[in-house]
């Protein structure tokens, strides 16, 4: 066995994974308010910060259904839940902060910080009780 007999599952994986980040990113621009993609197109830093935390908050869990899942299938379940997690988090976060779209179209990078590192930490979280 040569180091790349795994090329196919790496590649895989690899690409199952872009496409349910893809997935993801494009349910949190259609499930939550305000158009944050819009906003980054406009250079605003606060919404990216904002995108980019939920990005991250997402890989975590993703990266560790990858690593402890038993098959492709299995790694696909566990990331679906892993969404619907973070989902769940992200309108729970939304419920205490009701602004949060407008703040974020304001270009607040407090509250994008906020947002950010609440989705980072229930994305660790989240990865954590996948193992």
């Amino acid at each position: 066995m040569t180091s790349l007999d795994t090329l196919p599952a790496f590649l895989g994986y690899f690409a199952g994974s872009l496409v349910l980040l893809a997935i993801f990113l494009w349910l949190h621009e259609k499930l939550l308010p305000g158009q944050e993609w819009a906003l980054i197109r406009q250079g605003n830093p606060a919404a990216a910060l904002s995108v980019a935390g939920a990005a991250g908050g997402f890989a975590l869990p993703l990266a560790s259904a990858i690593v402890h899942s038993a098959g492709f299938g299995d790694m696909v379940v566990w990331a679906a839940i892993s969404g619907a997690v973070q989902f769940g988090c992200f309108l729970a976060m939304r419920l205490l902060r009701r602004d949060v779209a407008a703040a974020l179209a304001r270009g607040d990078m407090a509250e994008a910080t906020i947002m950010a590192a609440g989705s980072l930490i229930l994305g660790v979280l989240n990865a954590a009780c996948l193992s």
